[in-house]
């Protein structure tokens, strides 16, 4: 007791002044990333240190009541499965208007080119609000490939700030390769449409969906048996008879049935299937029909007969799977940010999370504690001080899963722009980072006179 009292207080302390008696206690490699060491890069170090690694914390049954109440009970998610034959134009309208609005902040282009007025009402023109029907019939589809999801009608790219073009504000998602959606408008040029998905509302290219009725798409969103993707983003074998699934990005927590239609002992698109899974994937033909169609997903790459158990030790490996992936916001770069890491490491052992950052620290369906302005500092130390494996902390605008303590000290993975840290001299230095990165807890600041554990407005535990 004595002992956690005063590893508590220093911690305290620590966070009192900045983050800089922490700083100093620990080790600053030359990379700069302080507190960190070749070895901890693995999971395997964080694995060995976790009494109970492979304890089941939730067992189906409980994940599955998990996934039924954020469904349920999360206003960001879409029971696309239950809508109604039309929908009104106000809805349609809110969804699109909740995310389509004109700018009421300077953007820049990719060259750092501020964005004309002309260029803005050219994408506002294409949104084509003006031509929603009073009632609007949604279009059943699924997404044939890894797909953006927009903010609006147009691949052109906008930036906050000249020269920085990490984050498109016009980025808002991605849906992955039999993603089911709804189709509820379409843009003026015809080259967009705007969906709705389980997780998410957005503009999308018009042919990255292929059409078909509620009964094939569900059916095949349901059907078994099936693979559950458990690497970071592996892809289908290269087929040159069937382009369509050829060298297909399949990312983490997807599942897609497999085709047992086929004999196992002829070819699947001029290929043994003996050393291959063969998947059944949707396709889109001239006329946006969808079809299935086999591909194969060899044998030695991550996939799983059914979700992984939800396990401290499967939590940290499956997060290590992305570690130095390259930041990308709403999935841009081919990588995923923040709050899409952690959603696809828990989506591969079968938690279905909000999509976004702000929406999974509130969700009315997970379990969180929330910190406001009311809560002082000593508070959230003893609270980032028990944080637990697989812990989600939140911070305005990110997120954070914990992995363990090193000496007391929590450590967290995430998918982070940049770490900042008091050093020994009081001078605070900062680090880009950019990509899925390993760092301690209580050093990291948020700005000049705020550490993340003092910004920290919420924590989800996954139980």
């Amino acid at each position: 007791m004595t002992t956690f009292r005063h590893t508590l207080l220093a911690a305290m302390l620590a966070l009192s002044l900045g983050g800089t008696a922490a700083a100093r206690d620990m080790p600053v490699p030359p990379s700069g990333i302080l507190g960190m060491s070749d070895t901890q890069l693995s999971p395997e170090f964080w694995v060995a240190r976790l009494p109970d690694a492979d304890k089941v914390v939730l067992d189906t049954p409980a994940i599955a009541a998990i996934n039924e109440r954020v469904a349920r009970l999360d206003p960001s998610m879409h029971d696309i499965r239950h809508l109604p034959a039309t929908l009104p134009r106000d809805q349609v309208k809110g969804w699109i208007e909740k995310l389509t609005s004109r700018p009421g902040k300077p953007l820049f282009d990719t060259e750092g080119k501020p964005l004309t007025a002309v260029a803005i009402d050219a994408v506002m023109t294409n949104a084509a609000l003006a031509a929603i029907p009073a009632q609007v019939t949604p279009r059943y589809g699924m997404a044939v490939r890894r797909a953006a999801l927009r903010g609006y009608p147009t691949d052109l790219r906008a930036f906050s700030h000249a020269g920085d073009t990490d984050i498109d504000r016009f980025q808002e998602s991605t849906l992955f390769p039999g993603d089911p959606i709804v189709v509820v408008h379409t843009s003026q040029d015809g080259h967009w449409v705007f969906v709705a998905s389980p997780r998410y509302a957005a503009w999308m290219h018009a042919d990255d969906v292929a059409y078909g009725d509620a009964a094939a798409v569900f059916a095949h969103v349901d059907a078994t048996p099936y693979r559950i993707v458990t690497g970071a983003k592996p892809m289908t074998v290269y087929t040159p008879e069937a382009p369509a699934v050829s060298e297909l990005q399949l990312d983490m927590g997807t599942r897609v049935p497999l085709d047992t239609s086929l004999p196992p002992d002829q070819p699947v698109n001029g290929q043994s299937p003996y050393t291959s899974w063969v998947l059944s994937l949707p396709v889109r033909d001239a006329q946006g029909t969808l079809s299935f169609h086999p591909a194969l997903l060899q044998r030695n790459q991550d996939s799983s007969a059914d979700y992984l158990p939800l396990t401290r030790a499967n939590i940290v490996r499956q997060a290590f799977k992305f570690l130095g992936e390259r930041y990308g916001w709403g999935h841009a770069y081919n990588g995923r940010d923040c709050s899409g890491f952690v959603s696809d490491v828990y989506r591969s052992m079968g938690v279905q999370m909000p999509r976004n950052t702000r929406d999974q620290s509130i969700s009315p369906g997970l379990t969180h504690t929330i910190y406001t302005d009311k809560d002082g500092h000593d508070e959230r130390v003893k609270a980032a001080m028990a944080l637990d494996v697989g812990d989600l902390v939140y911070i305005p605008g990110h997120v954070m899963m914990v992995i363990g303590k090193i000496d007391g000290e929590p450590y967290v993975i995430h998918d982070v722009g940049g770490m900042s840290y008091r050093q020994a001299d009081g001078s605070l230095r900062r680090i880009k980072l950019n990509e899925v990165s390993v760092t301690p807890l209580l050093p990291m600041m948020f700005s000049d006179d705020k550490t993340f554990v003092d910004r920290m407005t919420s924590i989800v535990r996954i139980r």
